[in-house]
């Protein structure tokens, strides 16, 4: 299997753009995972092109804008090729376990405005409520979002993290190209009503952390053990203490599954996420992260996977096995509104 071959595009929802059947997720590049090298960075970035990946996600919390505008050169000389996405909501202070949630009106023009300026262009294709505060209904906050669709700032709206009925009224208000949830091997609880509304609704999902934030790839197996510094899985239960033991010993199946078609187990674990649009009946494009070019070829690869039921079956059992919550305060998820 070739790590040249381009991969495949599909529709983003109902009537959004065409793009790769795999994006990229930017935030690893600023923050969260250790160190970055920039010239590798940038050279990953140019791989994604040359794979045929062109949805590139991005959000004003990472890096405190620093990934908008570590972005904004491959942006300018890509702009007629990449679908940009980024995402506002997510509010950060001096305090650096502040995590505010702000989805009103006029917070939402002032983030707009940043974005567009940080990323030097003039209309964002895909705009993310990046987390959704209940204190703001839909119609003030996704209303919002259509004035900046009326103006020309924005193309499409996306939202993330919201539960199927949240999903149900904020389209309501104005059509959701996409929806931004984490799903994986490790992770189903978008399965719970998100999932089976955006399938009636004709919008996309966009599963990010497909590999478990590095873990289902075996890239490292215990967060305490293994990380340093600021790496955002030093503080979540999966990944620490003995959660990560037990949680380690679930990826045998994985690698089973990824000796049998000479593949990696991220490969795997992608691949299965893919299967999710024909099991679910929905357009899925998964937008996993990486700093190394290597690795992005890795996983573009990996929509040319295709794994049988016998795998499938084999796969299935893992999430519900699983120890430890997705992040130490849970709060802001979905999931806990379900």
């Amino acid at each position: 299997m070739s790590n040249t071959e381009k991969i495949a595009t599909v529709t983003l929802g109902a009537a959004g753009p065409t793009v790769g059947v795999q994006g990229f997720g930017a935030m690893g590049i600023s923050e969260f995972y250790g160190d970055t090298d920039e010239t590798a960075a940038r050279d990953t970035l140019e791989a994604t092109l040359e794979a045929g990946v062109t949805l590139i996600d991005t959000a004003d919390v990472y890096g405190r804008g620093a990934n908008e505008t570590f972005l904004a050169p491959f942006v300018a000389a890509h702009r007629d090729e990449i679908t940009l996405a980024t995402k506002f909501g997510i509010e950060r202070s001096d305090d650096p376990a502040y995590r505010g949630i702000r989805n009103e009106p006029g917070y939402i023009r002032t983030a707009v405005e940043g974005s567009l300026r940080r990323l030097g262009v003039d209309v964002i294709d895909l705009y993310y409520m990046h987390r959704h505060n209940p204190a703001v209904p839909f119609a003030e906050s996704v209303g919002a979002m259509a004035e900046l669709v009326a103006e020309g700032k924005v193309k499409h709206l996306g939202l993330s993290e919201v539960t199927g009925a949240e999903l149900r009224e904020a389209h309501s208000v104005h059509p959701i190209t996409a929806l931004q949830s984490e799903w994986s091997l490790f992770s189903r609880d978008a399965e719970t009503s998100a999932v089976g509304a955006a399938a009636a609704l004709g919008v996309a999902l966009v599963p990010y952390s497909p590999l478990g934030r590095g873990f289902l790839t075996g890239s490292f197996t215990h967060a305490d053990k293994e990380l340093r510094g600021a790496d955002i899985r030093l503080t979540q239960p999966r990944f620490t203490g003995d959660n990560a033991d037990r949680n380690a010993a679930l990826l045998e199946p994985v690698r089973t599954v990824a000796a049998a078609h000479g593949a990696t187990a991220g490969q795997i674990a992608l691949a299965w996420v893919q299967q999710r649009a024909g099991a679910h009946g929905l357009t899925v494009v998964p937008i996993p992260g990486t700093r190394k070019r290597s690795r992005l070829l890795e996983n573009a690869a990996a929509t040319r996977i295709t794994l049988t039921p016998d795998e499938l079956a084999l796969l299935e059992p893992i999430a519900g096995q699983v120890v430890g919550d997705r992040y130490p305060d849970m709060s802001a998820t979905a999931a806990a509104r379900e």
